[in-house]
């Protein structure tokens, strides 16, 4: 780069970013550049946009679910035509930005790494796909932006907020007659005209205008119609002016002027601003609340009276429905520590939980181990913090500085070091639950809308972290009784090795009712069992245990036999749960094995020299349908160093995967691998039915090899 006046390829940048816009037709754009160390996206250049109403996204976690992380994190482009495509693709992103709009997000490619991302938003007039000629510009754009970044001497800071970059609409060519004359035009007009740029302020407006509004334009020049008009502060007027700069939309509302006079709005927003038509109401909106006159927009419950507040209700919704999909305690911190933390500038993060009369820390980001040493643990009556007094009370503390904190508590601040600090306490149903700390490397001021919404906040993550708890709770007892009842080790005979693996699913309550068993029946015969109980939950976990004893009792017997003894202890037992079971009785000494199955997938085979396939098996039906269920025996021969694989469904059911096709190539893959450790088999095999190490089910898996017999 041969700029020496822009060492950092900021300038190059913004001129980029808002060439890329025009070139597309976009009404907004944005730069993101990646921190590396704290996996944030920090947006740099803005145009288009005023910065109020993008204020809950100028810090992106790298792995939140939103357009533009997605782009980084998979090297693609993202596109978003339309607000139903949003709404599917990124529900939680789509709660906070309810307006008509396409997008797209576009990584920014350097040298050796992602560089960040490129983002684009067009009006909700836009087709629901990119134009080849758009693609084009958006790549162009971002292989520009990456050399830019690969070629700086002077690495671009990643500011607080970003920088505003002009679009430079088209020249609009009105000479002095030319705007006096438009002037004298919409003040011939009968009813009231009045624009404003896109920040929201009034630039212009006509005699009538200012008459409708019951103000002198003196007074309303450079205000925004909401701050200077009491009865305009709602969030219809101010929703509808944000529908207008994000979606282009045309976009109307109807509002009183006390104490009768009904007024219509009409906004009419282009690149330049927005043109406001202002009329007296027809009859039909007389005696209406205004919220019910509005038409396309989505008027929120409460009415902060800046666009700064707007933005900040929107973050409080994006991040309530973050935390609607939490589910375990980690997840809560996860979500605090990654998403909370950013979107308000702190560094460190202490979530404690009420806990016998202490404060128990179950997360924690930006502190070393020692000084959670310290933190842990702490009466909630401690003075040592403000903790226990927030609690106690129930009101937030905030601390700008260590001065300020020092007055109340002068052992606080040596402890942790931080400079600034956000208590807030988690109560639920006048219960208290926990405290949240959030604390800053700086000195950090608290506006009057940033303690508001952390003060919602904090009441949305008590009601996570006790949901979050008790989930835990449940699932630790669930846990702990599942493996209880499975065996700790399989019995050793001689002539047979054997391995298993148990994996809860990757999401949910982590246990279920799949449940393996080798039983020796003496020297030379054992049973093998793997079964699937229908359900994940505690009660699935008892009824499996109750399954696996019902086994064991009947073990030796004929298969078939021991299958229906356990049906009919299943149906005694009168649960809605059913149960996939397959039983195999080998004998080393005949080498041979005999198997049955209620409804459940059939093994795989390897027999030396011969090709691996799944056991043709004639299957009963599920345990706990029939009391009279029967189950077709199936005899194979089990020569030395042959291989049975039983496993559960979870591990050849994946989303438009026809599960047999699953079945053979785990098949091939048993051939493959002939003479691998057992234990290191079922490694193998996990990898290849499921590479990205996420189960939406249990999956069980036994693995049995004959060998050699000794003498």
């Amino acid at each position: 780069m041969d700029r020496p006046e822009d060492p950092d390829g900021a300038g190059l940048l913004g001129e980029t970013l808002a060439d890329t816009v025009r070139r597309t037709g976009a009404s907004a754009g944005a730069l993101y550049l990646l921190d590396e160390a704290t996996r944030i996206l920090a947006m740099t250049a803005l145009c288009g946009v005023p910065l109020e109403v993008v204020w809950p996204w100028r810090r992106v976690p790298l792995n939140a679910p939103v357009p533009v992380s997605d782009a980084v994190r998979e090297n693609r482009l993202v596109w978003v035509g339309s607000q139903n495509d949003m709404a599917r693709t990124y529900p939680r992103a789509a709660a906070s930005l309810p307006y008509r709009f396409a997008l797209a997000a576009a990584p920014l490619p350097g040298r050796d790494r992602c560089r960040g991302a490129i983002f684009l938003l067009w009006p909700a007039s836009h087709p629901a796909e990119p134009s080849r000629r758009e693609h084009g510009h958006i790549a162009s754009a971002a292989r520009r932006m990456g050399r830019v970044l690969d070629g700086v001497t002077v690495p671009l800071p990643l500011p607080d907020q970003p920088r505003l970059v002009p679009v430079a609409p088209a020249a609009r060519s009105h000479g002095d007659r030319q705007s006096q004359a438009a002037a004298d035009y919409a003040e011939r007009l009968p009813e009231g005209a009045l624009g404003m740029d896109l920040e929201g302020r009034i630039t212009f407006l006509t005699a009538e205008a200012a008459s409708l509004l019951g103000l002198e334009a003196g007074r309303l020049l450079g205000t925004r119609p909401w701050q200077s008009l009491p009865w305009l502060d709602d969030t219809v007027a101010e929703d509808c002016y944000r529908t207008a700069v994000i979606s282009r939309d045309p976009v109307a509302f109807t509002s009183l002027r006390p104490p009768s006079t009904w007024l219509r709005f009409q906004l009419y927003p282009d690149a330049s601003g927005i043109s406001v038509r202002i009329t007296r109401a027809d009859a039909t909106a007389q005696g209406r609340p205004p919220a019910a006159a509005a038409t396309r927009s989505t008027p929120s419950a409460s009415a902060p009276s800046s666009t700064a507040q707007v933005g900040r209700l929107y973050q409080l919704v994006h991040l309530a429905a973050a935390l609607t999909e939490t589910v375990a305690v980690r997840d809560v911190v996860e979500l605090v520590a990654d998403q909370v933390l950013p979107a308000f500038g702190a560094d460190g993060l202490v979530l404690s939980a009420a806990d016998a009369g202490r404060l128990k820390i179950t997360g924690h980001h930006g502190y070393d181990q020692e000084t959670l040493d310290r933190l842990d643990g702490l009466p909630l009556d401690t003075d040592l913090t403000p903790a226990g007094r927030v609690l106690a009370d129930g009101v937030p503390s905030f601390f700008a500085d260590r001065d300020e904190m020092a007055r109340c508590h002068p052992e606080a601040p040596p402890i942790s070091g931080k400079q600034a600090w956000a208590f807030l306490p988690l109560i639920v149903s006048g219960r208290p639950v926990g405290c949240c700390i959030l604390s800053y490397e700086r000195p950090h001021a608290f506006s009057a809308d940033e303690r508001a919404v952390l003060t919602s906040l904090a009441g949305l993550i008590a009601q996570a972290l006790d949901r979050a708890r008790l989930y835990d709770a449940a699932r630790d007892l669930a846990h702990g009784l599942q493996q209880a009842l499975l065996p700790h080790r399989l019995p050793a005979l001689p002539g047979l090795d054997t391995a298993a693996r148990y994996l809860p699913a990757s999401r949910g309550m982590d246990i279920g009712g799949d449940f393996y068993d080798v039983i020796r029946l003496d020297g030379t015969t054992a049973a093998a069992v793997i079964g699937d109980v229908q359900g994940h939950s505690a009660a699935a976990a008892a009824l499996m245990g109750q399954v696996r004893t019902a086994i064991h009792a009947t073990a030796g017997g004929p298969p078939g036999q021991v299958l229906a003894r356990t049906n009919r202890v299943l149906t005694d037992l009168e649960t809605d749960l059913l149960v996939s079971c397959t039983y195999a009785h080998i004998d080393l000494a005949r080498q041979e094995v005999l198997l049955a199955s209620a409804g459940h997938p059939p093994p795989l085979l390897h027999r030396p020299g011969r090709r691996a396939r799944p056991v043709e098996l004639d299957p009963g039906p599920l345990l706990g349908i029939d009391p009279g269920l029967s189950c077709p025996v199936t005899t194979l021969p089990l020569s030395p160093g042959s291989t049975l694989a039983f496993y559960t469904d979870g591990l050849v059911e994946a989303p438009g995967v026809d599960p047999d096709r699953i079945a053979e190539d785990l098949a091939a893959h048993l051939a493959e691998h002939e003479g691998q450790d057992l234990d290191r088999l079922i490694d193998t095999l996990l990898r290849r039915a499921r590479p990205t190490a996420h189960y939406t089910d249990d999956i069980a898996v036994l693995l049995l090899r004959t060998t050699p017999r000794p003498g």
